[in-house]
């Protein structure tokens, strides 16, 4: 007997239980069983039974069932987070060590195959047989007719799936684990590192972690005097973290000398060993991993099917459309002709840097400012709830969303981390100088809590607890991006009378951080695809093509106002090898935060995050919809960046 033929039997003989008008959803619900159905879940007798036992064709049981399941979810699933979080506490905050046994800790899971187990002891199928698991195709087409109790089912018969093996899982966890401890881990020594000039610019035991203090190194740089050939020698030392050439001895503190990244010598010698293909091996093993789930997942069988389709709801050549509209935006020359002139000098490689346009400070006059309000991450927790109401929140909003974040200093760059039920708080964690905050530490802790603050809203405010969050990382990032913009307000800093009106210059900062990391987004996305297109690839042939993707984008999209890259920096950004293809989500945030600014500039920022933070996980195209009345589009930025642009111009 086949499954068709099994799968007809047992719709024919709901139906005749049910009446005819539950034909339609028997059919859907039992094909839905019959995908997921394994032999060790038992025979088609065993599937038979199962579907008659627990279809349910009435309306009003099945919200109850709906009930049930949202409850059980939420709470398994929330206390889970919480679990994990404290497990990976040691290896993701700054301090305590125990070496070993933290990577052990971080790596335990308490519920190893729980994505298993759902479909094991059942739950999963009830879930799929009663509700809808629509494809995204029909998200996108119908989900704007349905309410928030349809929603919510949609949500939970998604929320099951794949069934991924034990051993598979397991891999997956500590490949992800080992490539995440990599890329914290690689702090690149500069302390030796010597310009074309034979100047050393960093005190003798400094390090950078690649690539992301590297960058901010080279943005701290301008206005230094002779900071431009610092900040070259800094771009070698990118380049060289990109193709792995740098030098085993300074990597591991043992150089004796300095190091001149141009050439790549040690006091005028060679380097010895290079680090080689680390970079590459460890890309790679992401890419393994994600083999070995493509079996197991019938409805999304690649890692990019997975990430756009299940994860981003977003199709793959929308995403890679809105990149190139980006960067093929005819406001990009008035860009760079606005960047060369406040820089007094044609544009270089590392000017895609370059975003502080208006109102720059130096370095120690921004850390004294923070130091003023926030003498450390203790103090800026403890002035959260008075923070947010200089924002606009009123004493109740202000008090319970403040009072609902917790923050720490992480080991590496900074993230926040949602609750997982609402007795919990959310996780703020950034960066911090020795003994205080500084300005890097408070501008990331404003970026990450625009993420908290969607993550305690989205968590308490949403109409149920299925849709709590958003529809995907960019939503989030939109968030973190509009209250990183707000960084300088919250330390009171006002623009001067004759400063640039502050949405013309937030629209063309926007576009330019955009811009910067839409060519890195590139690079990340072609390269999957690539992979999938040569699945048997070593380190070294990735390595390759990576930096033949690089230099591609580079010249296609920036070359005409940069000049030319012997870096590949379109290929530095670490994301790609701890957390592949991820990128775009900045892009898309960056474009929906704009979305949302345009949003507010005549309306209240607390009255309109609550509100829009409110909306639960729809797609994200309808999301934004309900946000700002347009779905996700560049248009407005470009308009907006032109529209400054002219205001600039004399």
């Amino acid at each position: 007997m086949t499954t068709a033929t099994v799968c007809e039997s047992i719709v024919e003989e709901l139906t005749q239980q049910h009446g005819a008008e539950a034909q339609a959803r028997a059919e859907s619900g039992v094909a839905r069983v019959a995908q997921y159905w394994r032999e060790d879940d038992g025979d088609f007798e065993a599937m038979a039974a199962f579907c008659k036992e627990h279809f349910i064709a009435d309306d009003t049981e099945r919200a109850r069932l709906l009930d049930r399941l949202e409850t059980a979810l939420m709470t398994t699933t929330g206390h889970l987070t919480e679990i994990r979080r404290t497990l990976r506490r040691w290896t993701d905050l700054r301090g305590d060590d125990m070496p070993g046994t933290d990577d052990v800790l971080a790596t335990f899971d308490p519920a190893p195959d729980l994505s298993e187990q759902y479909f094991a002891q059942r739950l999963a199928f009830i879930a799929i047989l009663n509700f809808d698991r629509p494809d995204l195709a029909t998200m996108l087409r119908d989900g704007d007719q349905w309410d928030a109790d349809t929603w919510a089912s949609v949500r939970i018969a998604k929320w099951f799936g794949p069934r991924i093996p034990k051993e598979v899982a397991d891999h997956a966890r500590e490949a992800g684990h080992k490539a995440g401890k990599w890329v914290a881990e690689f702090h690149v020594p500069v302390g030796q590192m010597i310009d074309e000039n034979g100047k050393i610019w960093f005190d003798t035991d400094r390090k950078l972690l690649a690539h992301w203090l590297i960058r901010e190194a080279v943005k701290s740089l301008y206005g230094e005097e002779g900071g431009v050939t610092g900040q070259r020698a800094l771009m070698r030392v990118m380049g060289r973290h990109i193709d792995g050439t740098i030098p085993r001895s300074i990597m591991d503190g043992t150089a004796d000398g300095n190091w001149d990244p141009d050439g790549n010598t040690i006091d005028g010698k060679e380097p010895g060993e290079l680090v080689g293909n680390e970079r590459y091996e460890t890309w790679l093993s992401q890419f393994h991993v994600a083999q070995a789930i493509d079996e197991h997942c019938p409805e999304y069988p690649t890692a990019l099917a997975r990430k756009f389709e299940r994860q981003r709801e977003i199709p793959v050549e929308q995403v890679e459309q809105l990149l190139e509209d980006l960067l093929s935006s005819p406001v990009r020359q008035g860009l760079a002709d606005l960047m060369s002139s406040r820089l007094g000098r044609p544009l270089e490689s590392q000017d895609i840097y370059f975003e502080d346009l208006f109102d720059t400070r130096p370095q120690d006059e921004m850390n004294a400012l923070v130091r003023e309000r926030y003498a450390d991450h203790h103090a800026f927790q403890a002035a959260l709830p008075t923070l947010l109401r200089e924002l606009g929140y009123d004493d109740e909003q202000a008090d319970f969303l403040g009072t609902n974040v917790q923050v720490e200093i992480a080991r590496g760059s900074g993230h926040a981390m949602r609750p997982g039920m609402p007795e919990y708080n959310a996780w703020l964690r950034t960066s911090s100088l020795e003994n205080e905050l500084g300005w890097a530490g408070y501008d990331t802790a404003m970026h990450e809590l625009g993420h908290n603050l969607e993550q305690v809203i989205s968590t308490h405010y949403v109409p149920r607890p299925a849709l709590r969050g958003v529809p995907n990382t960019a939503c989030t990032e939109a968030f973190a991006f509009l209250y990183q913009s707000l960084a300088m307000q919250g330390l009171g800093i006002t623009p001067e009378a004759d400063a640039v009106d502050p949405f013309h210059a937030d629209s063309i900062q926007c576009m330019l951080a955009s811009c910067q990391i839409a060519g890195p987004s590139l690079v990340d996305l072609r390269t999957w695809q690539w992979l999938y297109a040569n699945p048997d690839a070593t380190a070294e042939q990735l390595r390759e093509s990576v930096l033949s993707i690089a230099r591609e984008v580079w010249a296609t999209h920036y070359e005409a106002f940069f000049g030319p890259d012997p870096d590949h920096i379109m290929a530095s950004y670490q994301h790609m090898v701890a957390h592949p293809l991820y990128l775009a989500d900045y892009v898309l945030g960056h474009v929906q935060s704009h979305q949302i600014r345009s949003q507010l500039r005549n309306r209240e920022l607390a009255a309109e995050t609550i509100r829009i933070c409110s909306l639960g996980q729809l797609t994200p195209d309808l999301w934004m919809k309900r946000a700002v009345g347009s779905g996700l589009d560049v248009s407005a930025l470009v308009a907006d960046t032109q529209a400054a642009l002219d205001q600039l111009s004399p």
